[in-house]
């Protein structure tokens, strides 16, 4: 949505009466191999009370707890956020790679750090700590010797295989920022990513797979860097052995790099405060933002979420499905899991593919204990059909939810058909930009209502803010923007490059309180419902993709004249890219340019960011001032051309006439 426009208005509220509250089930307890870590509901209020009115104390308590430190800190926190300027554990040296490695290494080098599920059944393998920790090492005397150097950044373009996660700790070992680039994206997209963070190494494959399809990430990666005159290395691990185009001198293989190097490299001290990765995200500018996260204040966002959320234990199985190209990744496939010393499910596939029982036969073959995956995965398998979930998976304890709300059809199907009623729903509410978990449920403690977010984390204070006033509506059953009103540790320090457009979008908003840019309401029980963007984002499959970075995209067609782009309910993935063109004069409008249009976004940006429909109009409905009215065309969209209001302010308000033409006959001749 443009500035200024507020979300359209979303169904109410539940009455109490029509929302069902569910209970920790008590085969939770049964199958727990020892209890919860937070025995009660009350025992969970004693410790938010805490950690929100005494904060220093009870995050330096649990930083001391979760984390191993070479060097103590004395502050716990300084800084505003509206001075912008959080800092957490200030003096402290610490090291990711230490934490999520050699400490477990250490005390049983035999425990398995990664399960590697590949694309293909029974093709996967499993690496110990041990073994972790040596192809750790090696990796960071390659980086070493290629001139990383501490605080340089490595761009990633990595599918989902175990040296993904060597990757990740091989940078951080040494002080090196990782950025990792969804291996989705396209060779433009990438090229922006690696200029803006100034990489001169970048680490990939010679191609990927997914669903039983190969992905060319070589190529979409020599692509990139002819445009990246900085790069000086690019090291490629052998993924299927396919022939790939080579630059002598830049271009290097894994394999032999990695057989040069000793298996032990000394972790690099880092200060609490320094940079341990950029994550780019969609911004409602169009041009991607680089999240920037610090080392220690986000590792205990990450293992103490883990700890309480999924209610890790020491012997548990741990499998996210989302991508380490995401921040539901890099929190909870790499950190989260390896932080706590369980094993972590990397898996390469779709969960389609062979079959649409991939997922549970994942689960039952390695005894999974904690699921976690976006409701675009689980709208997909409700939709094949209950009779693709046979497997027994009795070892699942919690099932988590993240992306969006999920709909209370798919949650009720998730806790009935894959957890058998035995397993604790936990639907989460977080950001990039917040590192962890700020709104969800802690397994097997919260009583959960199918389709809220539920009640918040440790230190999280939310405000429900009136978008029109600015004012904080107190009290229960209020809806308006969700804001934050204390610092956490993990939340982003700042967006790479530009400090000020880190301010602008989430602290300068409303001063005093982080903003995040969704619409919420808190209910008569003081339950979170998250309502959705408020801004110029859509969330396609719980990707944020920026509506103005696609109509960038379109307009660089030498056909298009205008572009606006909204997001419309999608029964699959949560909500749908439509576009919207005027096509200059001279240019035949056809199918054949509706497809070139398509195929413009995918190169541009990625497959996942192309429009589901692109509709051809004469002209875009705009004020007086030039400003484009999205808010008509979600409503022509949604077929309440009834409910357009006054659009008399238009300056030519002929053209909703002929737009909504238009998409009646396009959606007429699909019929």
């Amino acid at each position: 949505m443009s500035e200024g426009e507020v979300a359209p208005p979303k169904p109410a509220v539940p009455e109490a009466h029509e929302v069902d509250t569910y209970h920790v089930p008590k085969a939770f307890l049964d199958k727990h191999p020892k209890k919860p870590h937070i025995d009660s509901l009350d025992h969970y209020k004693e410790m938010y009370k805490e950690s929100i009115s005494e904060p220093d104390k009870f995050w330096g308590k649990q930083a001391r707890e979760l984390l191993s430190w070479e060097r103590d800190f004395q502050t716990v926190h300084t800084g505003t956020l509206e001075g912008g300027d959080n800092a957490w554990f200030l003096e402290g040296k610490l090291n990711a790679s230490y934490n999520c490695v050699d400490r477990h290494a250490i005390k049983n080098p035999d425990k398995p750090a990664i399960i590697y599920e590949d694309d293909e059944i029974n093709q996967g393998r499993t690496i110990t700590y041990g073994e972790l920790m040596r192809e750790v090492s090696k990796l960071a005397w390659v980086l070493k010797e290629m001139g990383v150097q501490k605080g340089d950044t490595v761009a990633l373009y990595l599918p989902m295989i175990p040296e993904a996660l060597v990757a990740f700790l091989a940078c951080t070992r040494i002080g090196a920022v990782h950025s990792v680039v969804f291996a989705g994206f396209s060779a433009d997209s990438l090229r922006d990513r690696i200029v803006d963070a100034k990489s001169k190494v970048c680490i990939t494959t010679d191609e990927g797979k997914r669903g039983g399809k190969l992905i060319g990430t070589k190529k979409i990666v020599d692509e990139a860097l002819r445009q990246c005159p900085d790069v000086t290395h690019c090291l490629v691990y052998k993924r299927t052995g396919a022939e790939v185009p080579w630059t002598k001198g830049r271009d290097l293989w894994w394999s032999e790099e990695m057989e040069k190097w000793p298996a032990y490299y000394p972790p690099e001290p880092m200060s609490s405060e320094d940079p341990l990765f950029l994550l780019y995200t969609s911004g409602s500018t169009g041009k991607p933002k680089g999240v920037m996260h610090t080392t220690a204040g986000y590792l205990l966002g990450a293992a103490i979420t883990g700890k309480y959320v999924f209610d890790i234990h020491d012997s548990d199985v741990f499998f996210c499905g989302g991508d380490v190209g995401w921040i539901t990744g890099h929190t909870y496939v790499v950190y989260a899991p390896l932080l706590l010393g369980v094993a972590t499910v990397v898996f390469e596939g779709t969960p389609a593919y062979p079959n649409f029982s991939r997922y549970w036969d994942v689960c039952e073959r390695h005894g999974v204990t904690q699921f976690y995956v976006a409701p675009t995965a689980l709208r997909l398998l409700k939709r094949a059909g209950d009779h693709h979930v046979k497997q027994q998976m009795s070892q699942l304890r919690v099932l988590g939810s993240v992306g969006e709300p999920i709909a209370a059809e798919v949650w009720k199907w998730y806790f009935e058909i894959v957890g058998k009623e035995e397993a604790h729903i936990v639907d989460t509410y977080w950001q990039t930009e917040t590192g962890s978990h700020v709104i969800t449920p802690l397994g097997g403690v919260t009583p959960t209502k199918p389709g809220s977010a539920s009640l918040p984390f440790f230190g999280i204070e939310p405000a429900i803010i009136d978008p029109v006033s600015g004012e904080e509506l107190h009290g229960n059953d209020v809806e308006g923007v969700l804001a934050f009103k204390q610092a956490w540790p993990s939340m982003a320090r700042t967006v790479w490059g530009a400090h000020k457009r880190y301010m602008d979008t989430y602290l300068n908003v409303y001063k005093g309180y982080y903003f995040t840019g969704d619409g919420a309401a808190r209910d008569h029980e003081g339950y979170y419902w998250i309502r959705g963007r408020v801004d110029d984002v859509v969330n396609v499959s719980g990707h944020r993709l920026s509506t103005a970075e696609i109509e960038a995209a379109l307009i660089e067609h030498h056909a298009v004249g205008e572009a606006a782009v909204v997001g419309i309910n999608d029964e699959l993935t949560g909500q749908a890219v439509n576009a919207f063109v005027s096509i200059k004069d001279g240019n035949e409008v056809n199918d054949a340019l509706r497809k070139d249009l398509i195929l413009q976004v995918r190169k541009s940006i990625g497959p996942f960011a192309a429009p589901k429909a692109v509709y051809c109009v004469p002209d875009l409905p705009k004020t007086r001032s030039g400003k484009i009215m999205r808010r008509i065309l979600r409503k022509i969209l949604a077929g309440e051309e009834d409910q357009l209001g006054d659009t008399s302010t238009l300056s030519d308000p002929s053209v909703v006439d002929k737009i909504i033409e238009t998409v009646q006959e396009a959606r007429g001749s699909k019929k």
